[in-house]
């Protein structure tokens, strides 16, 4: 059954499911428990043994605990889906979501870390709960400290990953790969829109114009124009000193320096991408784009333009975040795998190349993209086990993995 947005019988099905449950994660044991020698195995004194063997070499925690397979999901509640600022309690049904998706997608284990005002030592306390984890995803937080946190944890010595930046990236990425395939475009030719200019709307304009990304790795698109609730970001407009991200966007993007609103910059576009707000784009604006347009309206649950409003006013492919039209680009396609690869590698780090391998990996899973089917079915494991080989062979050849 599909339910409409803002429909009533979907939210209190979902209140009465966390109610039912009281959630929806915990913790089993996998060994038994049942007698004096079990838990002398299980604890003491035997687990002593295993703490010295560790102390001896730390990276025996992978084979001797849940490090190997277990990663954190860490969030200050800060940018909770639609929601906002939400802080950390309110954020822990959308995390333990989270969580279940890596256990039924990738057998990851996963658990919520919710954290609560952050703004003076929160990447140190994210490094300080480390040890525990394999991999560390972080998750709806606000732009532009997301940035920064996730900056500042890249040498702590396990993957940290901000998926709401580069998870989206990335199936966006898979997304434009396939789009090109139907409508005959090459990739390198694209001249695209972005709306929204948040932690999304940076990486993927990062990403699709190689701003920081190796050259060998990495295929520019022609051009991208970004625009924010102001209109247009371009060198000179006033303000940007004020957001260095946005400023970084300026620096790399919209070589003609192009000013004015979102309809202006759509105007001979290739393609639109919405990372932004529900129904800011017209049919008058998408019959001004190109012929056989590319549009990836992915605001939640109101996307910027409804599929059938865009194919009438001309759009050849049509995708948005939603499960209920085609061609949903949605980052459960490129998360759960990611971290599976990474953890299988032993990874140090998710560099370029494990993103971009991964893009790679969700588009050829669709042999035969077509206008209506640019993407995997989200429900389909086997994408994420494409996806896992895909991130943990690169981490192999760019030298970031451990010995197994």
């Amino acid at each position: 059954m599909l339910f409409s947005p803002g429909s009533d019988d979907i939210y209190k099905d979902a209140l009465a499911l966390h109610a039912k449950h009281r959630g929806k994660l915990e913790i089993r044991s996998k060994v038994p428990l049942k007698n004096k020698f079990d838990l002398s195995r299980a604890y003491t004194p035997g687990v002593a043994e295993v703490c010295r063997e560790i102390a001896r070499d730390r990276n025996l925690a992978y084979k001797y605990t849940l490090k190997a397979n277990t990663i954190a999901i860490v969030t200050d509640g800060s940018a909770v889906l639609g929601l906002g600022n939400i802080g950390g309690n309110a954020a822990i049904p959308v995390m333990e979501g989270k969580a279940i998706l890596f256990k039924e997608f990738a057998g990851i284990d996963a658990f919520p870390i919710c954290f609560e005002n952050y703004e003076t030592d929160f990447v140190d306390q994210v490094k300080n709960i480390a040890p525990v984890f394999g991999g560390i995803n972080l998750e709806d937080i606000a732009a532009p400290k997301c940035f920064e946190v996730e900056d500042a944890l890249q040498d702590i010595g396990i993957p940290v990953m901000h998926d709401d930046q580069h998870g989206t990236a990335v199936v966006v990425l898979a997304a434009l790969l396939n789009a090109c395939k139907v409508t005959g475009r090459r990739y390198e030719d694209l001249n695209i829109v972005i709306s929204g200019a948040g932690a999304a709307g940076f990486a993927i304009t990062r990403l699709l114009k190689c701003i920081g990304y190796n050259p060998n790795v990495c295929t520019r698109v022609n051009e991208i124009i970004v625009c924010d609730t102001f209109g247009t970001i371009f060198r000179g407009r006033e303000g940007l000193y004020k957001n260095k991200y946005k400023f970084i966007i300026a620096e790399e993007t919209n070589r003609p320096a192009l000013s004015g609103k979102l309809a202006d910059a759509l105007h001979g576009a290739d393609v639109f991408i919405g990372v932004s707000a529900p129904n800011l784009i017209t049919e008058e604006m998408v019959r001004s784009m190109n012929k056989d347009a590319i549009v990836f309206a992915m605001a939640n649950p109101v996307p910027e333009i409804w599929p059938d409003v865009a194919k009438k006013a001309g759009a050849a492919v049509v995708g948005t975040g939603r499960s209920d039209f085609p061609n949903q680009i949605n980052n459960v396609l490129a998360f759960p795998g990611i971290f599976r690869g990474a953890l299988d590698a032993r990874a140090t780090r998710i560099t370029d190349e494990m993103k971009i391998a991964a893009a790679h990996a969700i588009a050829n899973f669709v042999k035969k993209p077509q206008r209506d089917q640019i993407m995997p079915s989200i429900l389909d494991k086997a994408v994420t086990r494409a996806v896992a080989k895909a991130v943990e062979e690169a981490a192999i050849r760019c030298g970031c993995s451990r010995p197994l």
